[in-house]
Protein backbone atom coordinates (compact mmCIF):
# COMPACT_ATOMS: atom_id res chain seq x y z
CA UNK A 1 0.00 0.00 0.00
CA UNK A 2 1.42 3.43 -0.83
CA UNK A 3 2.55 5.35 1.48
CA UNK A 4 1.21 8.85 0.25
CA UNK A 5 -1.61 10.64 1.95
CA UNK A 6 -4.56 10.55 -0.49
CA UNK A 7 -5.99 13.80 -1.28
CA UNK A 8 -9.62 14.78 -0.16
CA UNK A 9 -11.95 15.68 -2.79
CA UNK A 10 -13.22 18.49 -0.25
CA UNK A 11 -11.11 20.66 2.39
CA UNK A 12 -10.70 18.93 5.71
CA UNK A 13 -8.52 21.47 6.92
CA UNK A 14 -4.94 19.50 6.64
CA UNK A 15 -6.90 16.08 7.84
CA UNK A 16 -6.51 12.85 6.00
CA UNK A 17 -10.28 11.74 4.15
CA UNK A 18 -9.78 8.43 6.48
CA UNK A 19 -10.02 10.71 9.41
CA UNK A 20 -14.32 10.66 8.40
CA UNK A 21 -14.36 6.71 8.83
CA UNK A 22 -14.59 5.85 12.27
CA UNK A 23 -17.94 7.64 12.61
CA UNK A 24 -19.04 6.55 9.85
CA UNK A 25 -18.27 2.73 10.30
CA UNK A 26 -19.81 2.66 14.10
CA UNK A 27 -22.68 4.06 12.72
CA UNK A 28 -23.14 1.68 9.93
CA UNK A 29 -22.10 -1.00 12.21
CA UNK A 30 -24.58 -0.47 14.87
CA UNK A 31 -27.30 -0.61 11.97
CA UNK A 32 -26.10 -4.05 10.77
CA UNK A 33 -25.51 -5.68 13.95
CA UNK A 34 -29.16 -4.54 14.93
CA UNK A 35 -30.90 -6.06 11.94
CA UNK A 36 -29.27 -9.43 13.46
CA UNK A 37 -29.30 -9.32 17.12
CA UNK A 38 -32.61 -9.50 17.86
CA UNK A 39 -33.02 -13.03 16.68
CA UNK A 40 -31.48 -14.51 19.23
CA UNK A 41 -33.31 -12.94 22.35
CA UNK A 42 -37.02 -14.04 20.20
CA UNK A 43 -37.80 -16.72 23.31
CA UNK A 44 -36.70 -14.63 25.97
CA UNK A 45 -39.01 -11.72 24.51
CA UNK A 46 -41.95 -14.30 24.37
CA UNK A 47 -41.67 -15.39 27.99
CA UNK A 48 -40.90 -11.76 29.26
CA UNK A 49 -43.71 -10.14 27.54
CA UNK A 50 -46.04 -13.11 27.97
CA UNK A 51 -46.63 -12.79 23.86
CA UNK A 52 -46.90 -14.94 20.66
CA UNK A 53 -44.57 -15.74 18.03
CA UNK A 54 -46.46 -13.29 15.64
CA UNK A 55 -46.23 -10.23 17.90
CA UNK A 56 -42.38 -11.06 18.77
CA UNK A 57 -42.03 -11.34 15.20
CA UNK A 58 -42.75 -7.43 14.56
CA UNK A 59 -39.85 -6.45 16.85
CA UNK A 60 -37.98 -7.11 13.92
CA UNK A 61 -40.39 -6.38 11.30
CA UNK A 62 -41.41 -2.77 12.39
CA UNK A 63 -37.30 -1.82 12.14
CA UNK A 64 -37.15 -3.33 8.62
CA UNK A 65 -40.25 -2.04 7.76
CA UNK A 66 -39.11 1.58 8.34
CA UNK A 67 -35.61 1.02 7.44
CA UNK A 68 -36.45 -0.39 4.15
CA UNK A 69 -39.21 2.08 3.39
CA UNK A 70 -37.44 5.18 4.00
CA UNK A 71 -34.16 4.84 2.36
CA UNK A 72 -34.80 6.26 -0.99
CA UNK A 73 -36.04 9.65 1.00
CA UNK A 74 -33.32 10.01 3.08
CA UNK A 75 -30.73 9.32 0.55
CA UNK A 76 -32.24 12.31 -1.07
CA UNK A 77 -32.46 14.17 2.11
CA UNK A 78 -28.79 14.05 2.28
CA UNK A 79 -27.83 15.70 -1.19
CA UNK A 80 -30.73 18.56 0.00
CA UNK A 81 -29.34 19.52 3.22
CA UNK A 82 -26.16 17.40 3.48
CA UNK A 83 -24.70 14.22 5.10
CA UNK A 84 -23.20 15.53 8.21
CA UNK A 85 -26.38 16.59 9.52
CA UNK A 86 -28.71 14.46 8.43
CA UNK A 87 -26.05 11.38 9.34
CA UNK A 88 -26.27 13.18 13.10
CA UNK A 89 -30.16 13.48 13.47
CA UNK A 90 -29.90 9.31 12.29
CA UNK A 91 -27.22 8.65 14.85
CA UNK A 92 -29.29 10.45 17.64
CA UNK A 93 -32.24 9.18 16.94
CA UNK A 94 -30.83 5.40 16.59
CA UNK A 95 -29.12 5.89 19.94
CA UNK A 96 -32.43 7.31 21.94
CA UNK A 97 -34.72 4.51 20.39
CA UNK A 98 -32.00 2.36 21.95
CA UNK A 99 -32.64 3.01 25.21
CA UNK A 100 -36.40 2.92 24.85
CA UNK A 101 -36.24 -0.40 23.47
CA UNK A 102 -34.46 -1.69 26.66
CA UNK A 103 -36.42 0.52 28.76
CA UNK A 104 -39.88 -0.98 27.04
CA UNK A 105 -42.37 -2.34 29.45
CA UNK A 106 -44.79 -3.98 26.57
CA UNK A 107 -44.69 -5.69 23.53
CA UNK A 108 -46.26 -2.73 21.80
CA UNK A 109 -43.90 0.01 22.87
CA UNK A 110 -40.93 -2.09 22.27
CA UNK A 111 -42.25 -2.76 18.27
CA UNK A 112 -42.84 1.14 18.37
CA UNK A 113 -39.22 1.84 19.77
CA UNK A 114 -37.57 -0.77 16.54
CA UNK A 115 -40.07 1.68 13.96
CA UNK A 116 -38.58 4.66 15.21
CA UNK A 117 -35.35 2.97 15.51
CA UNK A 118 -35.45 1.77 11.63
CA UNK A 119 -36.10 5.43 11.08
CA UNK A 120 -32.19 6.33 12.65
CA UNK A 121 -30.90 3.28 10.39
CA UNK A 122 -32.51 4.56 7.16
CA UNK A 123 -31.67 8.17 7.54
CA UNK A 124 -28.16 7.03 8.39
CA UNK A 125 -27.11 4.61 5.73
CA UNK A 126 -27.12 6.42 2.24
CA UNK A 127 -24.92 8.85 3.96
CA UNK A 128 -22.24 6.68 4.92
CA UNK A 129 -21.74 5.38 1.53
CA UNK A 130 -22.24 9.53 -0.06
CA UNK A 131 -19.93 10.82 2.17
CA UNK A 132 -16.94 8.42 1.30
CA UNK A 133 -18.00 8.78 -2.44
CA UNK A 134 -17.70 12.47 -2.08
CA UNK A 135 -14.70 12.74 0.06
CA UNK A 136 -12.32 10.55 -0.98
CA UNK A 137 -10.84 10.51 -4.68
CA UNK A 138 -11.63 8.16 -7.12
CA UNK A 139 -8.05 6.24 -6.38
CA UNK A 140 -8.65 5.51 -3.07
CA UNK A 141 -12.55 5.27 -2.79
CA UNK A 142 -12.47 1.75 -3.41
CA UNK A 143 -9.83 0.98 0.06
CA UNK A 144 -12.49 2.94 1.75
CA UNK A 145 -15.45 1.52 0.52
CA UNK A 146 -13.50 -1.80 1.38
CA UNK A 147 -12.80 -1.24 5.06
CA UNK A 148 -16.61 0.03 5.09
CA UNK A 149 -17.67 -3.64 3.61
CA UNK A 150 -15.69 -5.25 6.64
CA UNK A 151 -18.18 -3.43 8.73
CA UNK A 152 -20.61 -5.36 7.52
CA UNK A 153 -19.14 -8.31 7.53
CA UNK A 154 -17.97 -8.11 10.88
CA UNK A 155 -21.59 -7.25 11.98
CA UNK A 156 -23.09 -10.13 10.32
CA UNK A 157 -21.76 -12.54 12.70
CA UNK A 158 -21.22 -9.84 15.51
CA UNK A 159 -25.31 -9.72 16.23
CA UNK A 160 -26.03 -13.30 16.76
CA UNK A 161 -23.44 -13.89 18.84
CA UNK A 162 -23.20 -11.06 20.93
CA UNK A 163 -26.74 -11.17 21.15
CA UNK A 164 -26.39 -14.89 22.47
CA UNK A 165 -23.82 -13.55 25.21
CA UNK A 166 -25.93 -10.14 26.33
CA UNK A 167 -29.06 -12.89 26.40
CA UNK A 168 -27.60 -15.60 28.40
CA UNK A 169 -25.16 -13.12 31.09
CA UNK A 170 -27.40 -10.14 31.75
CA UNK A 171 -30.88 -9.99 30.10
CA UNK A 172 -32.47 -9.30 26.37
CA UNK A 173 -32.59 -5.13 27.51
CA UNK A 174 -28.96 -5.14 26.92
CA UNK A 175 -28.69 -6.27 23.00
CA UNK A 176 -30.03 -2.51 23.14
CA UNK A 177 -28.79 -0.74 25.87
CA UNK A 178 -25.20 -1.76 24.32
CA UNK A 179 -26.05 0.61 21.49
CA UNK A 180 -25.60 3.10 23.80
CA UNK A 181 -21.93 4.04 24.08
CA UNK A 182 -21.14 3.33 20.94
CA UNK A 183 -23.42 5.86 19.55
CA UNK A 184 -22.01 8.01 21.79
CA UNK A 185 -18.71 7.46 20.80
CA UNK A 186 -19.66 7.56 17.12
CA UNK A 187 -21.62 11.18 17.75
CA UNK A 188 -18.90 12.91 19.51
CA UNK A 189 -16.46 11.87 16.55
CA UNK A 190 -19.33 12.65 14.20
CA UNK A 191 -19.27 16.47 15.39
CA UNK A 192 -15.25 16.29 15.33
CA UNK A 193 -14.29 14.92 11.89
CA UNK A 194 -17.42 15.11 9.26
CA UNK A 195 -17.13 17.78 7.37
CA UNK A 196 -20.37 20.06 6.25
CA UNK A 197 -20.61 19.21 2.67
CA UNK A 198 -21.87 22.09 -0.34
CA UNK A 199 -25.61 21.17 -0.51
CA UNK A 200 -27.88 20.64 -3.98
CA UNK A 201 -30.62 23.35 -3.51
CA UNK A 202 -33.61 22.28 -5.25
CA UNK A 203 -37.10 22.34 -4.52
CA UNK A 204 -38.43 19.39 -1.65
CA UNK A 205 -40.62 16.54 -4.12
CA UNK A 206 -43.38 16.23 -1.28
CA UNK A 207 -45.44 14.14 -3.71
CA UNK A 208 -42.49 12.10 -4.88
CA UNK A 209 -41.66 11.28 -0.85
CA UNK A 210 -45.54 10.61 -0.33
CA UNK A 211 -45.89 8.13 -3.15
CA UNK A 212 -42.27 6.66 -2.15
CA UNK A 213 -43.22 5.92 1.47
CA UNK A 214 -46.51 4.71 0.55
CA UNK A 215 -45.76 2.39 -2.17
CA UNK A 216 -42.67 1.11 -0.63
CA UNK A 217 -44.47 0.50 2.78
CA UNK A 218 -47.26 -1.00 1.04
CA UNK A 219 -44.74 -3.89 -1.01
CA UNK A 220 -42.28 -4.56 2.21
CA UNK A 221 -45.46 -4.99 4.04
CA UNK A 222 -46.79 -7.34 1.88
CA UNK A 223 -43.78 -9.11 1.17
CA UNK A 224 -42.74 -9.44 4.72
CA UNK A 225 -46.06 -10.09 6.22
CA UNK A 226 -47.51 -12.29 3.71
CA UNK A 227 -46.38 -15.68 5.46
CA UNK A 228 -48.01 -14.52 8.22
CA UNK A 229 -51.33 -14.49 6.63
CA UNK A 230 -50.70 -17.36 4.51
CA UNK A 231 -51.00 -15.42 1.72
CA UNK A 232 -54.37 -14.77 1.54
CA UNK A 233 -56.85 -12.33 3.53
CA UNK A 234 -55.28 -10.05 6.00
CA UNK A 235 -59.12 -8.68 7.52
CA UNK A 236 -62.62 -8.28 5.56
CA UNK A 237 -61.81 -7.68 1.87
CA UNK A 238 -57.88 -6.73 1.97
CA UNK A 239 -55.69 -9.06 1.28
CA UNK A 240 -52.06 -9.85 1.03
CA UNK A 241 -51.72 -10.01 -2.22
CA UNK A 242 -54.01 -6.84 -2.92
CA UNK A 243 -51.79 -4.60 -0.74
CA UNK A 244 -48.59 -5.60 -2.82
CA UNK A 245 -50.64 -5.14 -5.93
CA UNK A 246 -52.07 -1.62 -4.55
CA UNK A 247 -47.98 -0.80 -3.97
CA UNK A 248 -46.60 -1.93 -7.29
CA UNK A 249 -49.46 0.74 -8.69
CA UNK A 250 -48.78 3.47 -6.47
CA UNK A 251 -44.31 2.90 -7.43
CA UNK A 252 -45.66 3.23 -10.83
CA UNK A 253 -47.50 6.27 -10.37
CA UNK A 254 -43.80 7.30 -8.15
CA UNK A 255 -42.19 6.57 -11.09
CA UNK A 256 -44.28 8.03 -13.86
CA UNK A 257 -44.08 11.90 -11.31
CA UNK A 258 -40.05 11.36 -11.11
CA UNK A 259 -39.62 11.10 -15.06
CA UNK A 260 -42.07 14.45 -14.99
CA UNK A 261 -39.73 16.00 -12.60
CA UNK A 262 -36.69 15.60 -14.48
CA UNK A 263 -33.45 16.52 -12.26
CA UNK A 264 -35.12 17.81 -9.43
CA UNK A 265 -36.98 14.80 -8.63
CA UNK A 266 -36.51 12.41 -5.37
CA UNK A 267 -35.08 9.91 -7.48
CA UNK A 268 -33.41 11.37 -10.83
CA UNK A 269 -34.53 8.30 -13.27
CA UNK A 270 -31.07 9.36 -15.14
CA UNK A 271 -28.97 7.25 -12.32
CA UNK A 272 -30.37 4.51 -14.38
CA UNK A 273 -28.69 5.92 -17.87
CA UNK A 274 -25.61 4.15 -16.19
CA UNK A 275 -25.76 0.27 -16.77
CA UNK A 276 -23.13 -0.14 -14.11
CA UNK A 277 -25.54 1.21 -11.53
CA UNK A 278 -28.43 -0.10 -12.32
CA UNK A 279 -26.90 -3.59 -12.91
CA UNK A 280 -25.07 -2.62 -9.33
CA UNK A 281 -28.79 -2.78 -8.05
CA UNK A 282 -29.38 -5.73 -9.27
CA UNK A 283 -26.45 -7.29 -8.11
CA UNK A 284 -26.72 -5.57 -4.81
CA UNK A 285 -30.26 -7.42 -4.25
CA UNK A 286 -29.31 -10.65 -5.57
CA UNK A 287 -26.69 -11.13 -2.71
CA UNK A 288 -28.77 -9.50 0.22
CA UNK A 289 -31.72 -11.97 -1.19
CA UNK A 290 -28.96 -14.70 -0.94
CA UNK A 291 -27.36 -13.59 2.71
CA UNK A 292 -31.36 -14.33 3.73
CA UNK A 293 -31.61 -17.23 2.41
CA UNK A 294 -28.81 -18.75 3.38
CA UNK A 295 -28.94 -17.91 7.25
CA UNK A 296 -32.52 -18.57 7.95
CA UNK A 297 -33.19 -21.97 6.97
CA UNK A 298 -29.35 -23.02 7.99
CA UNK A 299 -29.95 -21.70 11.54
CA UNK A 300 -32.92 -23.58 11.65
CA UNK A 301 -31.04 -26.33 10.38
CA UNK A 302 -28.27 -25.99 13.20
CA UNK A 303 -30.71 -25.60 15.98
CA UNK A 304 -33.44 -28.20 15.21
CA UNK A 305 -31.69 -31.49 13.77
CA UNK A 306 -28.19 -30.94 15.29
CA UNK A 307 -29.66 -29.33 18.17
CA UNK A 308 -26.69 -26.72 18.74
CA UNK A 309 -27.27 -23.94 20.76
CA UNK A 310 -28.30 -20.38 19.95
CA UNK A 311 -24.52 -19.60 20.60
CA UNK A 312 -22.92 -22.30 18.93
CA UNK A 313 -25.09 -22.25 16.21
CA UNK A 314 -24.13 -18.15 15.53
CA UNK A 315 -20.37 -19.19 16.19
CA UNK A 316 -20.58 -21.98 13.28
CA UNK A 317 -20.17 -18.98 11.31
CA UNK A 318 -17.78 -17.01 13.00
CA UNK A 319 -14.24 -17.90 10.85
CA UNK A 320 -16.06 -16.94 7.66
CA UNK A 321 -17.02 -13.52 9.55
CA UNK A 322 -13.83 -12.75 10.78
CA UNK A 323 -12.42 -13.93 6.94
CA UNK A 324 -15.07 -11.10 5.31
CA UNK A 325 -14.17 -8.45 7.36
CA UNK A 326 -9.88 -9.30 6.96
CA UNK A 327 -10.67 -9.89 3.11
CA UNK A 328 -12.87 -6.84 2.50
CA UNK A 329 -10.31 -4.39 2.70
CA UNK A 330 -8.25 -5.76 0.29
CA UNK A 331 -10.86 -6.30 -2.23
CA UNK A 332 -11.88 -2.56 -1.82
CA UNK A 333 -8.32 -1.93 -3.00
CA UNK A 334 -8.20 -3.84 -5.77
CA UNK A 335 -11.11 -2.77 -7.05
CA UNK A 336 -8.65 0.65 -7.76
CA UNK A 337 -6.90 -0.91 -9.48
CA UNK A 338 -8.53 -3.84 -11.88
CA UNK A 339 -12.02 -3.14 -13.68
CA UNK A 340 -14.52 -3.46 -10.29
CA UNK A 341 -16.96 -6.02 -12.36
CA UNK A 342 -14.08 -8.93 -11.96
CA UNK A 343 -13.83 -8.83 -8.37
CA UNK A 344 -17.99 -8.97 -7.99
CA UNK A 345 -17.79 -11.27 -10.40
CA UNK A 346 -15.58 -13.63 -8.39
CA UNK A 347 -17.19 -12.93 -5.46
CA UNK A 348 -20.61 -14.36 -6.79
CA UNK A 349 -19.01 -17.17 -7.92
CA UNK A 350 -17.44 -18.01 -4.62
CA UNK A 351 -20.76 -17.69 -3.10
CA UNK A 352 -22.35 -19.81 -5.74
CA UNK A 353 -19.79 -22.83 -4.82
CA UNK A 354 -19.59 -22.32 -1.46
CA UNK A 355 -23.15 -22.37 -0.68
CA UNK A 356 -23.61 -25.61 -3.14
CA UNK A 357 -21.45 -26.94 -1.34
CA UNK A 358 -22.94 -26.28 1.90
CA UNK A 359 -26.41 -27.02 0.44
CA UNK A 360 -24.85 -30.86 -0.36
CA UNK A 361 -23.18 -30.77 3.04
CA UNK A 362 -26.76 -30.46 5.12
CA UNK A 363 -27.23 -33.84 6.32
CA UNK A 364 -28.54 -35.09 9.78
CA UNK A 365 -25.89 -36.63 10.90
CA UNK A 366 -23.27 -33.47 9.63
CA UNK A 367 -20.08 -33.22 11.88
CA UNK A 368 -19.93 -29.07 12.91
CA UNK A 369 -16.58 -28.73 10.85
CA UNK A 370 -18.30 -29.79 7.55
CA UNK A 371 -20.17 -27.08 7.94
CA UNK A 372 -17.69 -24.64 9.40
CA UNK A 373 -15.68 -24.85 5.98
CA UNK A 374 -18.07 -23.94 3.13
CA UNK A 375 -19.32 -21.20 5.28
CA UNK A 376 -15.42 -20.18 5.97
CA UNK A 377 -15.55 -19.97 1.90
CA UNK A 378 -19.21 -17.83 2.30
CA UNK A 379 -17.25 -15.23 4.00
CA UNK A 380 -14.53 -15.01 1.78
CA UNK A 381 -16.77 -14.24 -0.94
CA UNK A 382 -19.06 -11.96 0.85
CA UNK A 383 -15.78 -9.98 1.38
CA UNK A 384 -14.88 -10.07 -2.12
CA UNK A 385 -17.82 -8.74 -2.86
CA UNK A 386 -19.58 -6.22 -0.83
CA UNK A 387 -17.50 -3.13 -0.86
CA UNK A 388 -16.50 -3.32 -4.43
CA UNK A 389 -20.29 -3.70 -5.52
CA UNK A 390 -20.68 -0.71 -3.69
CA UNK A 391 -17.68 1.61 -5.13
CA UNK A 392 -19.43 0.37 -8.33
CA UNK A 393 -22.49 1.46 -8.16
CA UNK A 394 -21.55 4.78 -6.71
CA UNK A 395 -18.38 5.72 -9.11
CA UNK A 396 -20.51 7.91 -11.66
CA UNK A 397 -22.47 9.91 -8.66
CA UNK A 398 -21.60 13.44 -8.11
CA UNK A 399 -22.70 15.58 -5.68
CA UNK A 400 -25.99 16.83 -6.55
CA UNK A 401 -26.80 12.32 -6.89
CA UNK A 402 -24.31 10.55 -4.42
CA UNK A 403 -27.45 10.22 -1.81
CA UNK A 404 -30.09 9.83 -4.01
CA UNK A 405 -28.13 6.93 -6.03
CA UNK A 406 -27.08 5.70 -2.10
CA UNK A 407 -30.59 5.47 -0.90
CA UNK A 408 -31.54 3.25 -4.36
CA UNK A 409 -28.72 1.05 -4.07
CA UNK A 410 -29.50 0.66 -0.19
CA UNK A 411 -33.31 -0.17 -1.08
CA UNK A 412 -32.94 -2.16 -3.51
CA UNK A 413 -30.28 -4.16 -1.38
CA UNK A 414 -33.07 -4.11 1.35
CA UNK A 415 -35.96 -5.44 -0.65
CA UNK A 416 -33.95 -7.79 -1.95
CA UNK A 417 -33.67 -9.51 1.77
CA UNK A 418 -37.40 -8.87 2.12
CA UNK A 419 -38.32 -10.90 -1.38
CA UNK A 420 -35.39 -13.26 -0.13
CA UNK A 421 -36.78 -13.44 3.55
CA UNK A 422 -40.94 -14.16 2.21
CA UNK A 423 -39.55 -16.57 -0.94
CA UNK A 424 -37.50 -19.00 1.52
CA UNK A 425 -40.01 -19.02 4.34
CA UNK A 426 -42.48 -20.15 1.60
CA UNK A 427 -40.33 -22.58 0.25
CA UNK A 428 -38.68 -24.22 3.16
CA UNK A 429 -42.55 -24.85 4.34
CA UNK A 430 -43.99 -25.74 1.50
CA UNK A 431 -40.64 -28.50 0.50
CA UNK A 432 -41.06 -29.32 4.21
CA UNK A 433 -44.66 -30.82 3.61
CA UNK A 434 -43.15 -32.43 1.21
CA UNK A 435 -40.00 -33.80 2.25
CA UNK A 436 -40.65 -35.54 5.70
CA UNK A 437 -43.62 -37.21 4.86
CA UNK A 438 -41.65 -38.48 2.34
CA UNK A 439 -38.80 -39.88 4.82
CA UNK A 440 -41.70 -40.60 7.29
CA UNK A 441 -42.60 -43.35 4.44
CA UNK A 442 -38.84 -44.79 3.68
CA UNK A 443 -38.84 -44.91 7.22
CA UNK A 444 -41.60 -47.06 7.29
CA UNK A 445 -39.90 -50.44 7.63
CA UNK A 446 -38.18 -49.77 10.85
CA UNK A 447 -41.81 -49.44 12.47
CA UNK A 448 -43.97 -52.35 13.69
CA UNK A 449 -46.13 -54.01 10.74
CA UNK A 450 -49.26 -53.27 12.63
CA UNK A 451 -48.29 -49.53 12.99
CA UNK A 452 -46.81 -48.61 9.50
CA UNK A 453 -49.75 -46.98 7.88
CA UNK A 454 -51.19 -44.98 10.95
CA UNK A 455 -47.04 -43.56 11.14
CA UNK A 456 -47.62 -42.60 7.63
CA UNK A 457 -51.05 -41.32 7.71
CA UNK A 458 -49.65 -39.29 10.63
CA UNK A 459 -47.11 -37.43 8.65
CA UNK A 460 -49.20 -37.14 5.48
CA UNK A 461 -51.72 -34.77 7.67
CA UNK A 462 -49.30 -32.92 9.59
CA UNK A 463 -47.61 -29.62 9.60
CA UNK A 464 -43.86 -29.93 9.95
CA UNK A 465 -43.21 -25.96 9.05
CA UNK A 466 -41.34 -26.28 12.88
CA UNK A 467 -40.15 -29.97 11.84
CA UNK A 468 -42.32 -31.65 14.72
CA UNK A 469 -43.33 -35.16 14.33
CA UNK A 470 -46.83 -36.24 14.77
CA UNK A 471 -48.15 -37.54 18.42
CA UNK A 472 -48.80 -40.94 19.17
CA UNK A 473 -52.23 -42.00 21.22
CA UNK A 474 -51.71 -43.07 24.86
CA UNK A 475 -52.88 -46.50 23.94
CA UNK A 476 -49.54 -47.03 21.83
CA UNK A 477 -47.41 -49.34 24.63
CA UNK A 478 -44.47 -47.21 26.01
CA UNK A 479 -41.56 -49.63 24.03
CA UNK A 480 -43.21 -49.28 20.73
CA UNK A 481 -43.68 -46.11 21.37
CA UNK A 482 -40.00 -45.12 22.08
CA UNK A 483 -39.27 -47.34 18.65
CA UNK A 484 -41.87 -45.26 16.70
CA UNK A 485 -40.72 -41.90 18.04
CA UNK A 486 -36.97 -42.68 17.82
CA UNK A 487 -37.83 -43.49 13.36
CA UNK A 488 -40.26 -40.03 13.81
CA UNK A 489 -37.35 -37.98 14.67
CA UNK A 490 -34.97 -40.05 12.39
CA UNK A 491 -37.49 -39.11 9.41
CA UNK A 492 -38.26 -35.49 10.99
CA UNK A 493 -34.50 -34.83 10.32
CA UNK A 494 -33.89 -36.37 7.27
CA UNK A 495 -36.66 -34.19 5.37
CA UNK A 496 -35.60 -31.47 7.32
CA UNK A 497 -32.31 -31.87 6.10
CA UNK A 498 -33.69 -32.31 2.94
CA UNK A 499 -35.94 -29.48 2.46
CA UNK A 500 -32.73 -26.97 3.92
CA UNK A 501 -30.89 -28.84 1.05
CA UNK A 502 -33.20 -27.48 -1.95
CA UNK A 503 -34.43 -24.34 -0.18
CA UNK A 504 -30.38 -23.21 -0.25
CA UNK A 505 -30.19 -24.20 -3.99
CA UNK A 506 -32.97 -21.05 -4.66
CA UNK A 507 -30.16 -18.52 -3.36
CA UNK A 508 -27.33 -20.48 -5.67
CA UNK A 509 -29.88 -19.66 -8.73
CA UNK A 510 -30.41 -15.58 -7.42
CA UNK A 511 -26.12 -15.73 -7.56
CA UNK A 512 -26.17 -16.79 -10.77
CA UNK A 513 -28.24 -14.15 -11.64
CA UNK A 514 -26.06 -11.68 -10.13
CA UNK A 515 -22.99 -12.84 -11.74
CA UNK A 516 -24.60 -12.34 -15.03
CA UNK A 517 -25.26 -8.67 -14.41
CA UNK A 518 -21.74 -8.43 -12.73
CA UNK A 519 -20.36 -9.76 -16.04
CA UNK A 520 -22.55 -7.71 -17.81
CA UNK A 521 -21.15 -4.56 -16.16
CA UNK A 522 -18.84 -2.00 -18.47
CA UNK A 523 -15.27 -3.27 -18.03
CA UNK A 524 -11.71 -1.92 -18.19
CA UNK A 525 -9.38 -0.80 -16.33
CA UNK A 526 -10.53 2.49 -13.40
CA UNK A 527 -9.49 5.92 -15.03
CA UNK A 528 -8.85 8.37 -12.00
CA UNK A 529 -8.65 11.33 -13.56
CA UNK A 530 -6.28 14.27 -11.98
CA UNK A 531 -7.18 16.31 -8.87
CA UNK A 532 -6.94 19.38 -10.42
CA UNK A 533 -9.68 18.52 -13.10
CA UNK A 534 -12.15 18.85 -10.14
CA UNK A 535 -12.05 21.65 -7.74
CA UNK A 536 -11.91 21.25 -4.15
CA UNK A 537 -15.01 22.15 -2.69
CA UNK A 538 -14.28 24.24 0.95
CA UNK A 539 -15.89 22.11 3.87
CA UNK A 540 -16.81 23.65 7.65
CA UNK A 541 -15.72 20.77 10.40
Amino acid sequence: MSSEQPRALVDLHGRSPWSILPALCLGFFMIMVDTTIVNIAIPSLVAAFDADLTAVGWVNSAYLLTFATLLLVTGRLGDRFGPRPVFVLGLVIFTVTSLLCGLSGSIEMLIAARALQGVGAALMTPQTMSMITRVFPPQKRGAAMGLWGAVAGIATITGPVLGGLLVQTVGWEWIFYVNIPVGAVALVLALRTLPTLATANRSFDGLGVLLSVVGMFLVVFGLQEGATYAWGTITGPITVWGVIGAGLLVLVGFVLWQRHRGSDALLPLTLFHSRNFSLSNVAGGAVTFAMIGIFFPFTLFLQEVLGLSPLNAALVGLPGSLLSGVVAPFAGRLSDKVAGKWVVASGFAILSVAITWLALAVQPDAPVWHLVLPMTLFGIGTGALFSPLANLATSGLDGRTAGAGAGAFNTTRQIGGVIGSAAIVAMLTSRLAVTIPAAAEAAADQVPEQFRRSFVDGFASGDFASGAAPQLPSSVPADVAAQIGQVAQQAVHSGFATAVTQTMLLTVAVLVLGLVSSLAMKGGRPVHHAPAAAAKVPAEV
